[in-house]
């Protein structure tokens, strides 16, 4: 028999996905819970690729890749140029 007193609360609580899923199960957990992915949307649960984007998270990092690849891009050219005028200078001497 367990100890009385000492163990935490073990109640039902809700569960609500990102995907629309809800669910009841039991936890320790005071409150209900969101979760981003569930079985019911995750791939390796499914069988398929599903992409799951509630907060625009894809997105946001396409941008980011975006905008250091342009980044990127420029810089090098600037590097470029910088390197063809040092060598016109020094032709010029």
């Amino acid at each position: 028999m367990p100890k009385e007193g000492i163990h935490p609360k073990y109640a039902t609580i809700h569960v609500k996905c990102a995907c629309g899923n809800a669910f009841e199960t039991r936890s320790t957990h005071k409150g209900d819970l969101v979760v981003e992915i569930c079985s019911a949307c995750h791939p390796f649960f499914t069988g398929k690729q599903k992409l799951v984007d509630t907060a625009g998270r894809v997105e946001r990092f396409r941008r980011k890749v975006a905008n250091a690849d342009a980044g990127k891009a420029t810089a090098a050219a600037k590097a470029s140029a910088t390197k063809a005028d040092t060598a016109k200078a020094a032709a010029a001497k």
